[in-house]
């Protein structure tokens, strides 16, 4: 059996895309990342398939993704934040998130279509406390920055918030994309459906098991997963993705022309 390398983003959110994923799937080998060095190791084909921050689908070659999938919001994201000492308007200076890709690209599109600015931009170690930089904004992600309380910053916008406010569509992160060379069998493909619908439906165990881990109220995790995190790519979600392509590739940050390709197959036919 030719083992299916997998890799997934190691935050909160994805846990109800992967719960049982490599159980569903025996031919799955599944390791978890940061957003931006999963995106990488795709790149390098390292991995056949990656849960990858959207931005990078558009930036890969050739990727296709497995349909219906996605880490997506309509509206609020709260693991997305851009703290800042000043209001939008006034931004000179920006640390981004070293984990960050997507995110990062929504802060410069928001920065620049939205307000008309080009702030200076550096990026924000893993391992650097968000409170010591000396930028006038600063965004973080994933469990950072749902911890994160930065009391020095007066300013925390919410980008989910910030984007669907802006556009009226859904932001969508993350989608689960296969590089163009990798053939999965309809086995395969089902298991990343059937793990979406088992997380979705333990999504009280899990909150129940990482709250601890985060610091945090169970019940607030269960909401975060139910009602804040959608992990449906519909046809809002595939607009929002290609509005959000469009600017990205005006800014020079994806290039242009490049297809939402799904790995959509028929049912195989019933054996006889």
């Amino acid at each position: 059996m030719r083992r299916i390398r997998t890799g997934a983003v190691n935050y909160l959110n994805t846990k109800p895309l992967i719960e049982g994923l490599t159980t569903f799937g025996e031919s799955i080998d599944l390791s978890l990342d940061l957003p931006s060095r999963l995106a990488d190791r795709m790149a390098a084909g390292e991995l056949d398939v990656g849960l990858i921050p959207a931005i990078e689908y558009f930036r890969g070659d050739g990727y296709t993704h497995i349909p219906g999938i996605a880490i997506a919001t309509r509206g609020p994201v709260l693991s997305v934040t851009l703290f800042s000492r000043v209001p939008w308007n006034e931004i000179t200076s920006v640390a981004l998130d070293e984990g960050s890709r997507t995110s990062a690209a929504l802060t410069r599109i928001l920065l620049a279509h939205r307000h008309g600015l080009t702030p200076r931009l550096e990026q924000l170690p893993i391992e650097m406390p968000a409170d010591d930089v000396s930028t006038d904004a600063v965004l973080l992600i994933g469990d950072r920055a749902m911890r994160a309380c930065l009391p020095g910053f007066r300013y925390a916008y919410d980008l989910g918030e910030e984007w669907t406010n802006w556009t009226g569509l859904p932001m969508v992160y993350a989608v689960w994309a296969v590089r163009g060379d990798v053939e999965l069998d309809w086995d395969t493909r089902q298991a990343f459906q059937r793990a979406k619908a088992h997380g979705l439906a333990n999504a009280g165990t899990i909150a129940a098991r990482e709250a601890p881990r985060l610091g945090v109220d169970p019940g607030y995790l269960r909401r975060y997963f139910t009602n804040i995190i959608h992990y449906d790519l519909g046809e809002r979600e595939l607009a929002g993705l290609r509005r959000y392509h469009e600017l990205a590739v005006e800014l020079g940050l994806a290039p242009a022309g490049v297809p939402l390709h799904d790995r959509r197959r028929p049912h195989p036919a019933p054996s006889r």
